[in-house]
C-alpha cells in the first residue's frame, strides 16, 4: 500500500507535468494564431486607435480640410468653387472649409478642355468670376473670363482666331476684365440655374435654380473658379 505522503508527491509531481505540456501548447497555439492573425489585429487596433475623427477626415487632394455645409450665407464672405467635371460636384469653399457641395449638369462631350464655339466641352482651368446676371436667360448666372491665354495661344497656332483677338483676350486676363465672346473660341461660359438632372448646356455649368439662388447670393465679380477634368 502506498502511503497518503507518497500518494499526495505522486499526484503533485503528475500535476505539474500536466500543467507543463498545458503551457508549452498555449505557447504553441499563440505563435501561430499570431503569425496567422497578428498583423491583422494590429491594423484594427491601429485603425481605432486613430478614432472615427481620422477615418472620416478628408484625402489629401481635397481642397479643403473641414465641412460646414449648414454654413449661414451670411458667413460665407470670400468663396472660392471648384468644379469636378468627372463628378459632376461643385463644391464651395471658404478659408478652407467646405461651406456647400451641389451636383452639376455639364455640356454633352464631357471629356477635354473646350476648344472652339459649338464643340459641346465644359472649359477646364483657372477662371475668375468676370459678370452677374440676375435675369438670365437660365434663371441666374455667373459669366466666366473664357477664353483664357491657354486657349488663345492654340487658337492663334491653328488660325482660328488673328492676331488682334489673340491681344483682346491677353488684355483682358492682365486687367481681369470679360474677354471677348464672339470668336472663334467661343465665350458665354457660365455657371447657371436651369437644373443638374443630365449634361444639357452648350458649354456651361448647370445648378437647380435653389442652389443658383445661394451661389449668387454669396458669389462677386472676382471670385475664382476652378475646372477640373
Amino acid at each position: 500500500m502506498i502511503g497518503a505522503t507518497a500518494l499526495r508527491k505522486c499526484l503533485s509531481i503528475l500535476l505539474y507535468g500536466l500543467l507543463c505540456v498545458a503551457c508549452l501548447c498555449a505557447l504553441s497555439s499563440c505563435a501561430v494564431w499570431n503569425s496567422l492573425f497578428g498583423s491583422k489585429i494590429e491594423g484594427l487596433a491601429l485603425k481605432h486607435a486613430k478614432g472615427i475623427d481620422d477615418v472620416l477626415k478628408p484625402k489629401e487632394d481635397v481642397p479643403y480640410c473641414t465641412v460646414n455645409c449648414s454654413a449661414p450665407l451670411t458667413a460665407i464672405t470670400k468663396p472660392e468653387i471648384y468644379v469636378y467635371k468627372s463628378q459632376r460636384r461643385m463644391m464651395v469653399i471658404q478659408d478652407g472649409v467646405l461651406v456647400r457641395d451641389y451636383q452639376v449638369g455639364l455640356g454633352p462631350r464631357v471629356l477635354g478642355d473646350k476648344a472652339f464655339r459649338g464643340d459641346g466641352r465644359t472649359p477646364e482651368g483657372d477662371y475668375f468670376v468676370c459678370v452677374r446676371n440676375p435675369n438670365s436667360r437660365f434663371y441666374k448666372s455667373l459669366g466666366l473670363n473664357y477664353p483664357l491665354p491657354k486657349h488663345a495661344e492654340k487658337g492663334l497656332v491653328k488660325g482660328d482666331i488673328g492676331l488682334q483677338e489673340f491681344k483682346q483676350i491677353l488684355e483682358a486676363y492682365e486687367t481681369r476684365t470679360k474677354p471677348p465672346w464672339n470668336t472663334a473660341l467661343g465665350g458665354e461660359i457660365f455657371i447657371h440655374g436651369g437644373g443638374a438632372h443630365e449634361d444639357w448646356t452648350l458649354g456651361c455649368v448647370a445648378l437647380s435654380n435653389r442652389a443658383m439662388d445661394e451661389l449668387f447670393e454669396v458669389v462677386p465679380v472676382g471670385t475664382p473658379v476652378h475646372i477640373f477634368p
